[in-house]
């Protein structure tokens, strides 16, 4: 398996090549030459397996450089009863006739983001040892992936993370799982700014290659391949626990921001997954929903994110729709180039009178979005007829599910996080706190640790300098 660039001015690389990354070279994101195809007799042979059995047959597919052996080892060693609370990984529960939830919150942070970040930490370990190199990793968060991040590399011989956040943007849960963190490897920053200030920095970095080579960065956000292709694995999961056949297609419902989850699932489908809808659900901040509901892709500004109760999808720019948008244009990197150089420049880019655009119903898209009312209606909704207390997000992702699904094909709604994260809304919509996990009840009373600095590349590439200890 070979990797290219989105934006075309790469030679093709392997995955370790790419593992320890963020951009290409050329500001491109990385995406295999072709999707491996996934036959009947493939998934006649996955449906029974175990997470960690499906996990390592999809990996292998697009991590072949790593030696089987080896590589199995890194999926036993991540996919624990111990890191995720039970053998049945991502398990998946009924809401009512024809539509399920997908449970990816029982990992240590207690959101999907552990699903991939849990085996990204130890294949980082694994690639910086056998190169005995050291890696000080960039990342954004706008709620989740930082402590997901954080959680999987504390400790890690050789790794240093350097997480950017939307200064007082979080719920304080979130902020408390990333800033009461003490191990010395961990260093959070907290911009003033919104998330799209924060990613902005990071791909600024990035893109200065020689920072970048000096100080050895990479990155952790969905930016990064490895972590993307370990979403793969919880769609191809679902699908088999709700159908008896090969060949049944079913739909999935993904709130999402940052284009990263359902990007998975797209990719899930090109393998030749039965994917008959990926429903698209954004909050307000609704970048996403009028790309396919309009064919124009307009970023906010950062003074128009609105602040939500679903905090971790408040982005209006997705880095991860540049992957889908090259493949929507047939792989067209010259065109990916233009586009984004013309969304630098203009804030934007309409592709309603192209080709391109008729084209988005043969990769299965839909789209809606949802408010802070509907998320309440929805919470109530959900534990008033199911007995169940979801998450501000995994609302979002049912409200727009429900209103988009297609009548006799299962749909499969993503949950993102455990509603313990969200506690002010939970009161809100019910009256009652959520339960909060074991070992959790005083976190939001820890100490916490962390530094406040503006939204500017040169101060945050000055406290790299400053901690990174080469």
């Amino acid at each position: 398996m070979r990797y290219l660039s989105t934006r075309g001015n790469n030679v093709s690389a392997k995955f370790t090549d790419i593992l320890l990354g963020g951009l290409m070279d050329d500001g491109g994101l990385a995406l295999p030459e072709s999707y491996p195809v996934v036959s009947r007799d493939n998934l006649a042979s996955w449906r029974h397996l175990d997470y960690r059995g499906l996990a390592f047959e999809i990996m292998r597919l697009y991590a072949d450089d790593i030696p089987e052996g080896d590589l199995r080892k890194i999926v036993d060693r991540t996919y624990t009863a111990c890191a995720f609370g039970s053998d049945d990984i991502a398990p998946v529960r009924r809401l009512q006739d024809g539509v399920h939830i997908l449970g990816l919150s029982s990992g240590p942070t207690l959101a999907f983001k552990d699903m991939a970040m849990q085996l990204l930490g130890n294949l980082f370990e694994y690639a910086l040892t056998k190169s005995r190199r050291q890696l000080n990793i960039l990342g954004a968060t706008s709620g989740d992936t930082g402590s997901s991040a954080e959680y999987a590399m504390r400790g890690k011989s050789g790794i240093r993370v350097f997480m950017l956040s939307p200064h007082r943007k979080m719920s304080p849960f979130q902020t408390a799982q990333m800033f009461s963190l003490q191990d010395p490897n961990i260093f959070n920053i907290a911009v003033r700014g919104v998330f799209d200030d924060c990613q902005d920095i990071v791909k600024a970095v990035s893109n200065d290659l020689a920072f970048k080579a000096r100080f050895h960065i990479g990155t952790v956000n969905s930016i990064n391949w490895a972590r993307v292709v370990a979403q793969v694995v919880y769609y191809f999961k679902a699908y088999f626990a709700v159908t008896k056949s090969d060949d049944q297609p079913v739909s999935f419902a993904v709130p999402t921001g940052n284009f990263g989850n359902i990007c998975a699932g797209h990719i899930a489908r090109c393998m030749g997954l039965p994917i008959k809808h990926l429903i698209l659900a954004t909050n307000e901040n609704d970048v996403l929903d009028e790309f396919f509901r309009t064919g124009v892709y307009r970023a906010r500004p950062a003074d128009q994110v609105r602040q939500t109760s679903s905090p971790s999808m408040d982005i209006s720019k997705a880095s991860n729709f540049e992957r889908f948008v090259y493949d929507l244009t047939g792989r067209d990197a010259a065109r990916v180039r233009q586009l984004w150089q013309q969304l630098d420049r203009n804030g934007a880019f309409d592709l309603s009178r192209t080709a391109y655009f008729s084209r988005i119903e043969d990769f299965g898209f839909v789209s809606g979005s949802s408010t802070h009312q509907d998320r309440l209606e929805t919470i109530r909704r959900v534990y008033r007829d199911h007995g169940q207390i979801i998450d501000t997000h995994t609302a979002d992702g049912i409200k727009v599910g429900l209103e988009r699904r297609e009548q006799g094909v299962p749909l499969i709604c993503l949950e993102t996080a455990l509603a313990a994260k969200f506690s002010d809304v939970i009161v809100e919509a019910l009256g009652r706190k959520p339960d909060v996990p074991p070992g959790l009840e005083n976190l939001e009373h820890q100490p916490q640790r962390f530094t406040v600095l503006d939204p500017d590349v040169i101060a945050v590439k000055d406290f790299i300098e400053h901690n990174c200890g080469r």
